[in-house]
């Protein structure tokens, strides 16, 4: 009898030990989501070779891609999915979380961020620091450090300084950069940038701004005429992170966390170069279309900071002491 009692014990034993084994592998096996087309789009590529490196030092850790939306149909739901613990990870633009944390319009900020050279020195400065210490009180931490450069693309005129949008209905992306579009004069439309082509083609939409990337493979090229894209000056610079839940961070130990950062900084230089790529090959797509293509001057690109200021910086301010503190944080980090 006392035997049989051992033999359960031990079996009871058995059976906790590989529960909880199960749950520890299920802990280490993450979901990392985006909307982008697989092997194709430089952030599904940038994530892939972010797991990479980060599996030559963490073979057990399991990250499965959910690439086009494949697993969140709509983009923005990623981030209350985030929050929530369905997922673990997502390559999000941080504007599409800015309707809950409006503080996250600031990586969109017309004139903060002039080019991809001028975000990189952004890196590990008080103005990262600040927009870190955002994001994790609102239950994410930033790992990548990806940033997309775009311009302007219309069918009427080109864009020059900012009297050149007065009267025309243009697509901003968000309320940071809508703001400065309504100051100089433009009607502006909220859409998703699925739906540029279509409003262009109809006749909704004179204009837009997006990004390299989305200029492609939208093919806006098809609807415009002009576009102002590339050189060293840009009014659209947006923040495309690889982001992680705060719980699935918190729960990493500190070597895995010190592996996360190290694969964060590989895929940064990888994203960079293929983002100076992708405005080559936008520029070229443009121009075989027939676009008239042209780069912002340093004049007009002053024009345009000058006007965010007043308009969009202002306003962006207004949100709250975060956002205040963003703002004086990146004049800091110049």
């Amino acid at each position: 009898m006392k035997l049989f009692k051992l033999k359960a014990i031990a079996i009871g034993a058995l059976s906790v030990v590989l529960t909880l084994g199960a749950l520890s592998a299920e802990a280490q096996t993450f979901k990392l989501t985006h909307q982008w087309k697989e092997g194709v789009d430089a952030r599904d590529k940038a994530a892939r070779l972010f797991v990479e490196e980060v599996n030559k030092s963490l073979p057990d850790l399991k990250v499965r891609i959910y690439p086009g939306s494949s697993l969140i149909s709509h983009p923005k739901a990623q981030y209350d999915a985030l929050l929530q613990g369905t997922i673990e990870m997502s390559v999000f633009p941080l504007i599409y979380g800015s309707g809950k944390v409006p503080e996250f319009s600031g990586t969109i900020l017309p004139g903060a961020v002039n080019s991809l050279n001028d975000a990189e020195k952004l890196k590990h400065s008080v103005y990262h620091e600040q927009l870190q210490k955002i994001a994790e009180a609102n239950g994410i931490h930033i790992l990548t450090w990806w940033w997309t450069e775009g311009g302007f693309a219309t069918s009427a005129s080109p864009v020059t300084s900012p009297d050149t949008v007065a009267g025309t209905k243009l697509r901003g992306s968000d309320k940071a950069v809508d703001n400065m579009l309504l100051a100089a004069g433009a009607s502006v439309f909220s859409m998703p940038s699925t739906e540029i082509y279509s409003a262009l083609q109809t006749g909704v939409l004179d204009g837009a701004m997006t990004s390299f990337e989305s200029f492609q493979s939208m093919r806006i090229f098809e609807q415009t005429k002009y576009a102002t894209l590339g050189g060293d000056y840009s009014v659209f610079m947006l923040l495309q992170p690889l982001v992680i839940s705060m719980s699935a961070w918190e729960g990493l130990t500190d070597e895995q966390q010190a592996v996360f950062e190290k694969a964060a900084e590989i895929s940064d230089m990888f994203f960079k170069e293929q983002q100076e790529q992708a405005g080559q090959k936008t520029i070229e797509a443009f121009e075989k279309a027939g676009v008239e293509v042209r780069q912002m001057t340093e004049e007009e690109h002053k024009e345009w900071v000058d006007l965010a200021k007043r308009s969009s910086w202002v306003e962006f301010a207004k949100i709250s002491p975060d956002a205040n503190a963003l703002i004086e944080a990146l004049e800091a980090s110049k």
